[in-house]
C-alpha cells in the first residue's frame, strides 16, 4: 500500500506539473501572437516535455539510488535514442535563430513549429531517456 501511495502521489505531482505548464504555454502563445515576438514560446515548447519526461523517470530514479550499487551510463541507449531526440528537439528551434536561414531546406516540413506533436514526443523522450540512462 505504501507504494500506491508513493506512485499515485508523483501522478499528482506530474499532473499538477502539466497543467501549469500547459497554462504558461497557452499565455506565451497568446503572447507570441500578438507581439510576433517567437523565441520565448518555441524555447519552452522544447525544454517543458524535457522536463515532464524526466519527471516520469524520477521516481524510478528514486527507488535505484536506495540501491547499494554502482553508478553507471547507459551510452549505446543515450546515443541511439537520446541524441536523436535531441537533434529532432535542436531543428525545431534551430529555424529561429540567423542560423536557421541555412539550414531550413533541410528541415521537413513536418519539423515546423506547428506541428508540437513531433517536438512534445521527441522532448519527453529525451527526458526520460537522460535519467533512464543513468543506472545504479
Amino acid at each position: 500500500m505504501r507504494k500506491f501511495f508513493y506512485y499515485f502521489g508523483w501522478t499528482m505531482v506530474i499532473g499538477v506539473m502539466i497543467y501549469l505548464g500547459a497554462k504558461y504555454q497557452f499565455l506565451l502563445k497568446q503572447e507570441y501572437m500578438k507581439n510576433y515576438e517567437v523565441l520565448s514560446f518555441i524555447l519552452f515548447s522544447t525544454i517543458f516535455p524535457i522536463g515532464i519526461g524526466i519527471l516520469l523517470r524520477l521516481p524510478k530514479l528514486i527507488i535505484e539510488m536506495k540501491e547499494n550499487r554502482q553508478w553507471t551510463f547507459d551510452w549505446a541507449k543515450f546515443m541511439g535514442i537520446g541524441l536523436p531526440s535531441l537533434g529532432v528537439l535542436s531543428m525545431c528551434v534551430l529555424i529561429f535563430t540567423p542560423a536557421g536561414e541555412n539550414i531550413l531546406p533541410f528541415v521537413p516540413e513536418i519539423m515546423y513549429p506547428g506541428n508540437s506533436t513531433i517536438q512534445t514526443i521527441a522532448g519527453v523522450v529525451f527526458g526520460f531517456i537522460l535519467l533512464d540512462s543513468v543506472k545504479k
